[in-house]
């Protein structure tokens, strides 16, 4: 009986009245909306001429389909299959080092009976509020470390996020009971048996939340490739994609190019506003796919909480 009343108690603060159903949901189409219809719009303008852009800015009914945009952009060659396949290999090959320091770093600071627990957490704070800057970050990468030019600037440069370590420290230390790790330190287990076979197994979801960020951050980073890389087979796709649209901007931009008759047949020719869209179109088509694979980790994060101790 005890059990049938908490069953009816749970459905009575969790199940909503129908009126609410409906508006949670007509709130939940709205924001849908608010993030497709602007997704429909940039892909829309991809396909759109200059002409039609010219004549009704961004318009859901262009006067002139065109694929100039994607034909310009795929005029690289080779040169965008390589730097797609850099990206990748440096998000994915990144996020796993990152992950890798930051999850046994977040489990060591975790454990309140460590001495020293404090002492790193308050180091690593620090890290948040002070830096040394771009001038000595340059220095210690070219100089020092001579890792410019080389694929290890995309994989050691940010390795370890102050904010997603205290996210990680702050999963374990509430998702995960301390008396499971107590039981499992009486029958033995040392802390790389806990870590590996009860932390990491129980901490998906956090773990899946900082690697979500994690990839973002690196898969729009464009800025180390266009400080520390010259080498194009090292080009990452974001550095790729600006170099073009800045190419295409100086030519627009240069009053000595664009009153020859040369220079006005090429502005003609080159995509501007169409261009920008199609470069937004092919760079987050991978990052779109990625977000179902991290979805499911979520769903377990969110259900977590509702298994007792």
């Amino acid at each position: 009986m005890k059990n049938t009343d908490n069953h009816d108690t749970v459905n009575r603060l969790t199940l909503l009245p129908h009126g609410w159903n409906i508006l949670f949901i007509v709130i939940l189409f709205i924001g849908m909306l608010t993030v497709l219809i602007p997704m429909m719009l940039v892909i829309i303008v991809s396909f759109s001429s200059e002409f039609s852009i010219a004549q009704r800015g961004f318009s859901f009914f262009p006067i002139e389909w065109t694929l100039s945009a994607y034909e310009y952009l795929f005029q690289t060659g080779d040169q965008l299959l390589q730097s797609y396949l850099i990206t990748i290999f440096y998000t994915v090959a990144g996020t796993i080092i990152s992950l890798v320091f930051m999850t046994t770093f977040a489990y060591v600071i975790s454990q309140r009976h460590f001495v020293f627990w404090k002492a790193l957490t308050w180091y690593m704070v620090f890290t948040m509020l002070f830096s040394g800057g771009l001038v000595p970050a340059y220095i210690l990468n070219v100089r020092y470390l001579r890792i410019h030019n080389s694929i290890w600037i995309f994989l050691l440069s940010g390795t370890v996020t102050a904010f997603f370590v205290i996210i990680l420290r702050t999963f374990i230390r509430t998702a995960i009971p301390e008396s499971l790790l107590e039981s499992a330190r009486i029958d033995g287990a040392g802390h790389f048996t806990i870590f590996l076979k009860i932390v990491l197994p129980l901490s998906k979801a956090g773990i899946a939340t900082v690697a979500l960020f994690n990839v973002i951050n690196r898969w729009n980073d464009w800025f180390i490739g266009m400080l520390y890389v010259d080498n194009p087979s090292l080009i990452p796709l974001q550095t790729m994609l600006i170099r073009l649209q800045n190419t295409i901007d100086f030519i627009r931009q240069n009053a000595a190019i664009a009153a020859t008759p040369e220079g006005i047949a090429l502005l003609s020719a080159l995509p501007d506003q169409s261009m920008r869209m199609a470069i937004t179109i092919v760079v987050i088509l991978p990052i779109i796919f990625a977000y179902p694979f991290f979805q499911r980790y979520f769903v377990s994060g969110m259900t977590l909480g509702s298994i007792k101790e």
